[in-house]
């Protein structure tokens, strides 16, 4: 009997399963397990409860979640229009080869269209096999952008310097 594949919206009650992909991801990336702070509270409040911070679709494999796709929206001012960012995209080893990866995408292309969504955007570690995923279902490497991130003593550092925001 082949295996029955299924994607369908996270749930509650997936808080720890989404948990559990996370840090397969980042045992797939090579980054350690104490690198991973969220928790299942974080995920009930930033996914489940106004205002919703993340979606997230899930893929089974005979019933077990075995994959994830979280996103959400951003929005471009050149379009005039929504977009969806694609934070993670993840499918547990036992599952790969059976197109889940490319059922998550393709739901999030159907997502997108439907929400008037102008782009669909990732980020993809530059040593990482699944590119070629990626250049297989047409998503373009913007070799002319480069990504950068702020995060904590810097951020503390520059709010320091903010000014008051006028209403």
């Amino acid at each position: 009997m082949p295996p029955h594949t299924t994607i369908r919206w996270a749930r509650p009650e997936d808080a720890g399963d989404i948990i559990k992909l996370i840090k397969g991801l980042a045992a797939y990336e090579n980054k350690p397990q104490s690198s991973i702070k969220i928790t299942e509270a974080d995920i009930h409040r930033d996914g489940f409860s106004e205002p919703k911070r993340f979606e997230c679709l899930i893929a089974e494999l005979n019933e077990e979640v075995v994959g994830f796709a979280l996103f959400f929206n951003n929005y471009s001012t050149w379009e005039g229009r929504p977009g969806i960012y694609l934070e993670d995209l993840y499918v547990d080893e036992k599952a790969r080869g059976l197109g889940l990866g490319k059922d998550l995408m393709a739901a999030l292309a159907k997502l997108a269209q439907e929400r008037d969504c102008k782009r669909l955007e990732l980020s993809v570690l530059d040593w990482n096999p699944t590119r070629d995923f990626y250049h297989a279902i047409d998503c373009t490497h913007m070799e002319t952008w480069l990504p950068y991130r702020m995060k904590g003593a810097a951020i503390l550092a520059l709010a320091a310097e903010a000014p008051d925001i006028a209403n």
